[in-house]
């Protein structure tokens, strides 16, 4: 507290830690017995006379007095006037080549804890650079400081056209404008625009092809093509890798060597596709319709299935030599008279698929579950070295 009586200032340094309850007048009672006076009126830290004790916040450092005018510590005693004074005189900047003139109480008084409060808080304090002109010389970018001068001036945050927000934002953190660095991280929140996640559809997709150089690797890693019409498409080594393509026609697309490693392709036709050398591990295609489809090349490159979801997929007619379709799940599935010759199928589920017609000639079923599955008319009947369950 600071008082002030008989044309000079008296300290009192009675810092004291109370707590605050009740009503404004609970407060000066218990303010009044602390610090011997007869406390009349509260301040908080900026001069500001509180009259609800419900404004006054947890770390809040309150000044009580008797009656008289607030007088800010920090000010030493000096006169008011010679304190203004001092904070309204012009002064020019030249930021980045471009001069703005404006007065120190802009620079101060808005922000009293920032960068340029404390650079021209005090004439010289910090020994200000100053150009041919007599401008203070700040070598930051003009476009950026523009909105954070104008947000001292009159505090609204305004950014013409073509302004990057993030440059702002950056300016104003080295500033240490803190009231703008929130105004600004909302303003560009607001300005991103919304996650689309809505289907990518055949048109789109068809246009993405075209701009593509045939030789460049296409990534479409995690898209959503839910329900699209691919049909027909040349797809080779396209990157399907955890896409969405559940419910897709792509009846008689070309899909070699294609990566659909953790696809989902749950309900997806792909009958007479080409699937050669397809890599679809750990793929979901439950319920998915893959008749007539060609897995088989004939340069040896073997089509990878391993671990994938295939539960009550009809694979009628398929050709699937060598096929690896290790631990794969097959319950339910429809395998009739496809072409399993040398296929790994250790350790797959085959509970109640209809292999009927197959050829399955030097396969691997070892630890295969065939319970219940369907055997009837298979071109290659099974040896016992087949080791199934």
């Amino acid at each position: 507290q600071k008082r002030y009586e008989r044309g000079v200032y008296r300290y009192l340094c009675l810092p004291q830690v109370v707590a605050v309850y009740g009503t404004l007048s609970d407060l000066l009672s218990v303010a009044s017995n602390k610090l011997g006076i007869k406390a009349t009126s509260v301040y908080n830290g900026k001069g500001g006379l509180i009259d609800d004790i419900a404004l006054i916040r947890d770390d809040d450092v309150l000044f009580v007095c008797e009656g008289e005018p607030f007088i800010d510590p920090q000010t030493d005693g000096r006169p008011h006037e010679e304190l203004t004074g001092s904070h309204t005189d012009w002064l020019t900047l030249n930021v980045g080549g471009r001069y703005f003139t404006t007065t120190r109480s802009t620079l101060v008084n808005k922000e009293p804890d920032s960068m340029l409060a404390h650079m021209f808080k005090d004439k010289d304090a910090w020994g200000n650079k100053q150009d041919h002109r007599g401008a203070f010389l700040i070598d930051r970018s003009p476009e950026y400081f523009e909105p954070i001068l104008n947000y001292l001036r009159h505090g609204q945050l305004i950014v013409n056209d073509g302004i990057n927000l993030l440059g702002v934002l950056e300016e104003a953190r080295f500033f240490g404008i803190d009231s703008l660095i929130e105004h600004l991280e909302i303003a560009i929140k607001n300005s991103q625009p919304a996650e689309d996640h809505s289907p990518i559809s055949r048109k789109e997709f068809v246009r993405f092809l075209l701009a593509t150089p045939t030789k460049s690797e296409l990534r479409c890693q995690g898209l959503n093509f839910s329900g699209a019409d691919l049909s027909r498409l040349d797809l080779r080594y396209i990157n399907f890798k955890m896409a969405n393509l559940s419910r897709c026609n792509l009846a008689h697309a070309n899909l070699c060597c294609a990566n659909l490693e953790r696809a989902d392709l749950s309900g997806s036709v792909l009958d007479c596709a080409n699937l050669q050398g397809v890599k679809m591990l750990c793929s979901n295609a439950e319920g998915a319709s893959l008749k007539g489809c060609n897995f088989e090349d004939p340069s040896g490159l073997k089509a990878n299935l391993e671990g994938a979801n295939l539960k009550g997929v009809d694979m009628e007619g398929s050709q699937m030599t060598g096929i690896n379709l290790r631990v794969a799940t097959l319950k339910n599935a429809k395998l009739k008279n496809c072409n399993l010759r040398g296929a790994t199928l250790a350790g797959t589920d085959l509970e109640n698929c209809d292999l009927s017609g197959c050829d399955l000639q030097e396969a691997n079923l070892r630890g295969s579950n065939v319970k219940g599955a369907i055997f009837e008319e298979m071109l290659t009947p099974l040896h016992m070295s087949q080791s199934v369950r």
